[in-house]
């Protein structure tokens, strides 16, 4: 993976903010609210009439709103309708410059990701864009895109998130649920654990993040809780809000506890330190009465990278032990 793409790949995304393209006052309220990404919708959230004006307010608002500290994200229709080249080329010519991702839904395989690649590398040659810079991020939605997600993690080097779309998989796979992102009645078990850890392995075998996707009673946050809280057990680096009531959650729980992250600087340090030579080039040490390796090292760099993303400053300090 090149040095840009790890930049990408590493943005905070612990709430990802949908909002509809066609609704200027949420369009407006969005940029007030503290989610790590705001992505405007022109799928689901956008009524088919709706559609082709909702791509010119989408323009307007990348252009002229303050996104300042937000990864900025649009929704384009999926490949099998007769709106995603519409989408694709109206925005990204009007507002390329102002945009990071196209976030394509429903994908199915490793073709259309490498399809939208290439229409977003033609627009940007024409328009004297950077080649390469708009990122995609490529939403999961049915059993077909599950069984070929490896392959779609590693369609295109623009290639940012894989995401899950908890409803239209739930239909496709027939599960007996009406309400999305809650288990089914009867299984005694995770009806989800199976796709969100093929989701995962997936996204990290190719250095991706992994990002789950909405749970649609906005107004229950113990609910969003509890659902946030088994993604980011698993390692997902992030879960969609619909409601301004669900990003501070989502914000809490994809983040590190203040004591997590002084415990990986910690580690980070004293590792550094242990394996040099003014500590001894020890390949292992004791951290208090913990031994911490390089196995610890790079869980340790994990905690610490997302502490540093989510903003969280260290409240200790190492002091090396003396000779």
């Amino acid at each position: 993976m090149n040095n840009g793409n790890q930049q990408r790949v590493s943005r905070a995304r612990r709430s990802c903010l949908a909002v509809p393209g066609s609704n200027p006052r949420f369009l407006e309220k969005a940029q007030g609210l503290p989610a790590d990404q705001v992505f405007l919708d022109l799928e689901d959230a956008c009524a088919p009439l709706a559609k082709p004006e909702a791509r010119h307010t989408i323009v307007k608002f990348l252009n002229e709103g303050d996104w300042s500290g937000k990864t900025r994200v649009v929704r384009v229709n999926d490949w099998t309708t007769e709106w995603t080249y519409r989408d694709v080329v109206t925005v990204v010519e009007g507002a390329g410059q102002n945009l990071d991702c196209v976030m394509l839904p429903k994908v199915q395989d490793a073709q259309q990701v490498q399809a939208l690649d290439l229409l977003l590398t033609q627009i940007e040659k024409t328009m004297g864009f950077e080649v390469g810079r708009i990122g995609i991020e490529a939403q999961i939605e049915d059993a077909r895109g599950l069984v070929n997600v490896d392959a779609i993690a590693g369609a295109s080097p623009r290639l940012e998130t894989i995401i899950f779309g908890p409803a239209d998989f739930m239909a496709s796979i027939n599960m007996r649920t009406l309400v999305v992102g809650e288990q089914p009645p009867g299984y005694p078990a995770d009806a989800y654990h199976y796709i969100l850890m093929r989701i995962l392995m997936a996204a990290r075998a190719h250095g991706l993040q992994a990002i789950d996707g909405p749970y649609l009673q906005i107004r229950n946050v113990d609910g969003y809780r509890e659902v946030a809280q088994r993604a980011a057990a698993l390692g997902f680096d992030g879960k969609w809000v619909l409601h301004p009531g669900q990003v501070e959650a989502s914000n809490e729980i994809f983040s590190p506890s203040q004591e997590d992250y002084d415990h990986a600087e910690m580690i980070l340090d004293a590792y550094a330190f242990h394996t040099s030579e003014a500590g001894g080039k020890k390949g292992s040490a004791m951290l208090g009465d913990e031994m911490i390796d390089e196995a610890s090292r790079k869980m340790a760099l994990v905690v610490a990278g997302k502490g540093r993303a989510a903003g969280l400053s260290r409240t200790t300090t190492f002091v090396p032990p003396e000779a």
